[in-house]
């Protein structure tokens, strides 16, 4: 499995932000978002152009296009959404498909609740965006989803990665293509990442932990 850490040192500054327990939830959004598009600028390095006919002040010309029909974001709810906007700074007229998985707290499974997709996403690359990837379980059962639904291609961008998640989507997965800021060091006892950032989806919604 292609797997990228960007290791830029504007990203290693902004989520050492992110790790500080006192960063608040409007400035935690904030540096989320704004890691999210230099993670997805290194993951769509491989978008196809095609020529477009303008007019310039010097004449016609035929421009590079991306056309958002190649590519559909998806989000894993709900913290996936604080990633989305980010994103969305880069492919705003990408359409978005969505997929709503909650984790068991005993289990540590993934249970979906709600599912989503464009309805021609046979023909898309599926771009899935979620902040943490840590058992790995949610990422590889959105996986499973997108390839059911007949996604052409899977690639996945995450704010922090564990090693044991990544090694289970590999396992799962092996032709899905990561990108993230980080792999830390290990899960603890309960499936959250170290030293990681806490719970993703509470920092972003401000909701108590």
């Amino acid at each position: 499995m292609p797997h990228t850490v960007v290791s830029h040192p504007v990203v290693a500054h902004k989520l050492s932000l992110l790790r500080d327990a006192g960063t608040g939830p409007a400035l935690f959004r904030q540096v989320v978002g704004e890691i999210a598009t230099l993670l997805a600028y290194e993951a769509t390095r491989d978008l196809s152009l095609s020529p477009r006919r303008i007019d310039t002040w010097a004449g016609p010309l035929d421009a590079p296009h991306c056309d958002a029909a190649q590519i559909t974001l998806v989000p894993i709810l709900r913290a996936g959404l604080g990633f989305l906007p980010g994103v969305q700074v880069l492919l705003p007229n990408a359409p978005v498909s969505v997929i709503g998985l909650r984790r068991d707290e005993d289990t540590l499974q993934p249970h979906a609740y709600y599912q989503r997709f464009v309805e021609d996403i046979a023909g898309r690359t599926a771009l899935l965006i979620d902040p943490m990837l840590a058992t790995g379980g949610s990422a590889i059962a959105a996986v499973d989803a997108l390839k059911a639904a007949g996604a052409a291609r899977v690639k996945a961008v995450f704010l922090v990665c564990a090693p044991e998640g990544l090694r289970a989507l590999e396992a799962a997965h092996p032709d899905v293509e990561t990108w993230t800021a980080a792999v830390d060091d290990r899960l603890n006892e309960r499936g959250y990442i170290l030293p990681g950032l806490g719970d993703a989806g509470d920092r972003i919604f401000g909701t108590p932990a």
